[in-house]
């Protein structure tokens, strides 16, 4: 099959990590990712199926592991080579009709005893991301014995594939895991009664934006944009002010009528989403929010510096949101989504919400798997170049 892996070849990794700041299709090019003939991956048991790519999305992670961009503190928990690709609509041999896989490989899927984390049905936290049937991997995408996405073919877990309605077309499927994403980090938000902004406008920011506004419980919702069309989706999406990054702390202290004196907020928002997850933008969540406000980091981080001294002043709450798992949904949070109070999946409310929200207009490119170079570059540009979810659209088999 063809694939586009991520193989082990250190020298590669190096010179991807090199050139990514001068030439971003020569560190591709240099780098671990290759288009390759490989052999499928085996079906690790009974209960897995073979399935092939409709459309695959480019994640910011995956774009953390061509550039090697990514925390060491994920070593472990991946195994190479690996096949990138967890935002997925496939078709499923033996199977009618097309699935979203939800990616998570847990303890489930591994084959061996539920952690405490999955049996409450908080997934997302799975003690045995490293053990089991399968090789290591946070996710399918990330894990050898899975492939992933972005390839011809991969192997996914029965209990793991959701089907996807007739009336959502593909575009709209192949935002369900980033929208389950999006849900988890906003409900992840303490209080959703208050003021909220959303740091980013790409993929996780204007799907966590759409959320914001969807709930109808906060007081206002501020999208933080850099580039036109990400302004433009912003305001589409609900938000009641977009501004840029240097107006920020001012958007705050006009909201609160408060003092400000330098970095330093009298008061700010009551809780501030970071969906880039670098240094500078997590410094400036931290120094917008209000004392005692929570900064929800959604964007994946990697090694940084930053000041603590305004959390540490100001008691500010740092939370992380990753991925999904259960929601318990509040009367008036159920009312708003158009489900009933109590727990459910993220993945199966994603799949209920990604048509209604219309984020399938995030899918602003699609290239062939031997179109990887430039499709990557585009992904890496994003908002500079109007791009919001560059995909590989797999269904024609021209495009391959």
């Amino acid at each position: 099959m063809r694939a586009l892996q991520v193989e082990r070849r250190p020298a590669r990794f190096a010179a991807a990590r090199l050139l990514a700041g001068s030439s971003t299709r020569r560190a591709i090019e240099s780098g671990p990712l290759a288009l390759v003939d490989v052999d499928p991956p085996e079906l690790p048991g009974p209960n897995w199926v073979r399935v092939r790519p409709r459309l695959a999305g480019i994640c910011g992670s995956d774009l953390a592991s061509v550039f090697f961009e990514t925390s060491r503190y994920f070593e472990p928990l991946v195994s190479l080579p690996f096949i990138p690709g967890h935002e997925v609509v496939v078709d499923a041999e033996g199977r009618s009709g097309r699935w979203v896989v939800e990616p998570a490989l847990t303890c489930a899927v591994r084959g061996v005893p539920l952690c405490d984390a999955c049996q409450r049905g908080e997934t997302q936290r799975c003690a045995s991301i490293a053990v089991g049937d399968l090789e290591p991997g946070i996710q399918t995408g990330y894990c050898a014995s899975t492939g992933g996405g972005w390839a011809s073919e991969f192997v996914a877990h029965e209990a793991t594939l959701h089907a996807v309605p007739d009336e959502v077309d593909d575009a709209d499927a192949v935002m369900v895991e980033p929208l389950a994403c999006g849900l988890h980090t906003v409900l992840s938000v303490g209080r959703r009664d208050g003021h909220v902004a959303v740091i980013g406008a790409g993929t996780v920011g204007l799907v966590a934006t759409a959320v914001a506004a969807r709930l109808q419980s906060f007081a206002s919702v501020t999208s933080v944009a850099r580039y036109p069309l990400q302004r433009e989706l912003a305001s589409a999406f609900g938000a009641d002010r977009v501004v840029t990054e240097r107006e920020l702390p001012e958007r705050a202290r006009r909201l609160r009528g408060t003092l400000r004196a330098g970095r330093f907020l009298g008061d700010g928002f009551d809780a501030v989403i970071d969906a880039v997850g670098s240094a500078s933008s997590i410094q400036l969540a931290i120094e917008s929010v209000r004392p005692g406000g929570e900064v929800i980091v959604a964007g994946m981080p990697s090694p940084q510096r930053l000041d603590l001294a305004p959390l540490w002043h100001r008691e500010v709450r740092l939370i992380g949101a990753y991925a999904y798992g259960t929601e318990v949904l509040e009367p008036d949070i159920a009312q708003s989504l158009g489900r009933v109070a109590g727990p459910v999946r993220t993945f199966d409310l994603a799949m209920g919400l990604a048509a209604d929200l219309g984020l399938g207009r995030l899918v602003t490119h699609r290239y062939g798997l031997r179109d990887y170079v430039t499709a990557i570059a585009k992904a890496r540009e994003g908002g500079r170049a109007d791009a919001i979810k560059v995909v590989f659209d797999l269904h024609q088999r021209k495009a391959r």
